[in-house]
């Protein structure tokens, strides 16, 4: 086992305290569920507006500030993605069930059950995309990057381990290690849990509606039991299978059929109509932005805020450490503003094209008389995107297609989150076993089983909005977190960790062997022989050292890459790694001849770097005892800001 004790058994317990609750007393957990939802909805429904508000316009502020420059890494680091690329992953992160889901059921249940106002007019049409957008637009995407922008800060800039709890260090210093780093990770768990589940369980209400509309399958709760086994089976064998060959090829999977149903889509259906909406949409929903946002129903009472809006942004936050982590996982290399800016639009006006496309063409028909789109979805939610894609050509082609992406991202959703939950409780551990993704993808499918039994789409309600209530509250400190990081970095002292007794290597060296280092130009195979010799001669050492003392540590060697490896268990390991890097000298040191100028002239040198994500420095010249001293330095700086003793 890899895990963190207190945070892998207490979730664990928990879970596990729920599931039984949820399966041995379904009637007695059903009300419990209502009367939660209920309490929070009238207690805390503004807590829920007031901080989704904050976390838009703190990511915003951000995005505008001086701290938009500030690097997820190192000052001299490149993004491991170029922008397509990256763009890509957004978008792929911007899809899931919840799209197939609500991409039509939405709109079309705001256009027939608007807030206020009759339904089934052009207006509700109108305020029905405004509300669907509202719902899954900037708010949602600003959740997720309080999460994925503070992971990524303190994990690639300030090498502390990739979980929730290292946000808090500008508060509480090595007291995220404690119980309150523990308690902090275990919300996230739970939250991340819930979201999960909620997701599984409105994506097997999907499949079997659509194994229902294909083949004739029954609806009810046996069958989507069965369902939430066998899909949870293949979620587990692409745990087995691991990173590449699993989920990778399912996401690839996932992208190909949801642009081929989207173009479908929009293509069988009417085209230009679809394209004007989409432009017409998006401008109603930025015009009325601020006051959607602060709009809580107060002089008009009604059940849809708390089964919409509450919903979603406890959705959202539940689900904003999985999102978050994966985020901050593909964006290092990036500043805060390219982070901020492209998660915030890039997966938002893909996921606005969706709810057009499949929520206007459900609604022109509704309006034109051509289906009963309205009846259908108020009454059974899961088959209004079947009864709309019945009214197109190739209508089983579609639904086939449609049934097979809800099973396929059923089986990324439950792989993915199983793999951050796993992340979360093993404390970012290097190559934890596999059994442990395994076991929380199970436990996923089997807590949204529980929750379809004790209550249905209620239940999978009150547990994002119950599960995201304490985590909020973390988001908030979260924020305050990384803003007095961000503050401290611009006044010269990135985080106080008691670092005045550890030296600088820079000590060590003299300046005349600095200048002398700065000045000179040297050859690839200068570098090579530094490497191989004294850079190899000084790894070893250590290495020989720690294992001594009880240590594991690995020196690895490639042509151009000089690396020692320490593992540390749930700490995770310390990396310190010396790279050849080339550069093009200045072309004005000489006088050249033509053909010198078409020639690109390098010089090398051979660049540290290390775990803490402190900046690359040159160590190019170094001799035996000051590169020893550099890596040592930076290792007691490792061990004493993961509290190793």
């Amino acid at each position: 086992m890899q895990v963190n004790p207190p945070v892998f058994f207490v979730s664990a317990a928990l879970i596990l305290g729920f599931v039984l609750f949820g399966s041995l007393f379904a009637e007695q957990a059903e009300g419990l569920f209502a009367a939660t939802q209920a309490l929070i909805i009238v207690d805390f429904g503004w807590f829920y507006v007031v901080a989704v508000a904050g976390f838009l316009l703190f990511v915003l502020f951000l995005m505008m500030s001086r701290y938009g420059d500030v690097k997820l890494g190192p000052d001299d680091c490149e993004p491991e993605y170029g922008y397509l690329s990256w763009f890509a992953m957004l978008f792929s992160a911007g899809m899931g069930i919840g799209l197939l889901f609500f991409g039509v059921a939405e709109p079309i249940q705001h256009y027939a059950q608007p807030p206020v106002g009759e339904g089934r007019t052009i207006e509700s049409a109108r305020q029905a995309m405004v509300l669907t957008f509202f719902h899954w637009g900037l708010h949602a995407w600003a959740i997720y990057i309080v999460v994925g922008l503070a992971l990524a800060y303190f994990a690639f800039r300030r090498g502390l381990p990739l979980t929730i709890r290292s946000s808090l260090y500008p508060l509480i210093g090595k007291r995220i290690h404690g119980p309150i780093g523990h308690a902090i990770d275990i919300f996230a768990v739970i939250g991340t849990m819930f979201g999960v589940a909620t997701s599984l369980g409105f994506g097997v209400l999907q499949v079997n509606a659509g194994f229902a509309h294909l083949f004739g399958m029954p609806t009810n709760a046996t069958v989507q039991i069965v369902l939430i086994a066998v899909i949870t089976g293949m979620a587990t064998l692409s745990a087995v299978a691991g990173l590449d060959k699993g989920i990778k090829r399912l996401s690839e999977l996932n992208i190909i059929l949801a642009v081929g149903l989207l173009l479908f889509v929009l293509i069988a259906g009417s085209t230009v109509f679809l394209l004007q909406a989409y432009v017409q949409n998006v401008g109603a929903y930025l015009g009325s932005l601020v006051q959607r946002t602060f709009r809580m129903y107060a002089y008009e009472p009604n059940a849809w805020f708390g089964d919409w809006t509450l919903f979603y942004w406890g959705w959202w936050i539940s689900w904003s450490p999985f999102v978050g982590m994966f985020i901050a996982r593909i964006s290092r290399g990036r500043t805060i503003r390219e982070f901020v800016t492209g998660v915030l639009l890039v997966p938002s006006l893909f996921t606005f094209l969706w709810m057009t496309v499949f929520g206007n063409t459900a609604i022109q028909m509704d309006l034109s008389g051509a289906a009963d789109i309205a009846a259908v979805a108020v009454n059974n939610m899961p088959v209004a995107l079947f009864e709309t894609l019945e009214n197109l050509p190739l209508s089983f082609i579609a639904s086939g297609m449609a049934t097979l992406l809800v099973i396929t991202f059923f089986v990324t959703s439950a792989d993915s989150g199983a793999l951050v939950i796993d992340t979360i409780t093993s404390g970012d551990a290097p190559d934890s076993p596999v059994w442990q993704r395994v076991f929380w993808a199970v436990t996923a499918g089997v807590v949204a089983a529980v929750l379809l039994l004790a209550g249905g789409l209620q239940a999978l309600q009150t547990a994002a909005i119950a599960s995201a209530l304490p985590f909020t509250l973390v988001m908030i400190f979260v924020c305050y977190g990384l803003l007095r990081a961000l503050q401290m970095e611009s006044k010269g002292s990135p985080i106080d960790i008691s670092e005045a007794d550890i030296a600088s290597a820079d000590d060590e060296v003299g300046w005349q062997q600095r200048l002398g280092s700065i000045l000179r130009y040297h050859e690839r195979e200068e570098v090579a022989d530094f490497l191989g010799g004294t850079a190899r001669k000084a790894l070893d050492a250590v290495a020989d050292q720690m294992r001594a003392r009880g240590l594991t540590p690995a020196v690895e060697q490639e042509e151009d890459r000089l690396a020692l490896i320490v593992p540390h268990a749930a700490r995770g390991a310390y990396h310190y790694t010396i790279r050849m890097r080339s550069f093009r000298a200045p072309s004005f040191v000489w006088a050249e001849t033509r053909r010198a100028q078409d020639s690109e002239r390098l010089h090398y040198r051979a660049v540290a770097s290390s775990s803490n994500s402190d900046q690359s420095h040159d160590v190019t010249g170094y001799d035996l005892d000051q590169l020893i001293n550099d890596l040592l330095n930076r290792y007691a700086r490792f061990r004493h800001a993961r509290r190793i003793e």
